[in-house]
């Protein structure tokens, strides 16, 4: 997935929209690209949750 954030867009604001993909979308952080007029390009990929044996 990638999400393109605009150049007005504060560190917060892009924090919350990163923490809710994370926390109820099952997405982590790949990529982060800061440019130079200060917009933001971001790729998150499926969290993988693996299973642990147990025996």
């Amino acid at each position: 997935m990638e999400l393109f954030l605009p150049r007005g867009t504060s560190r917060e604001a892009a924090r919350q929209l990163l923490t809710e993909h994370a926390e109820y979308g099952h997405w982590e952080l790949h990529r982060l690209r800061l440019y130079s007029d200060g917009s933001r390009r971001v790729w998150l990929r499926r969290k993988i949750i693996r299973a642990v044996s147990t025996l």
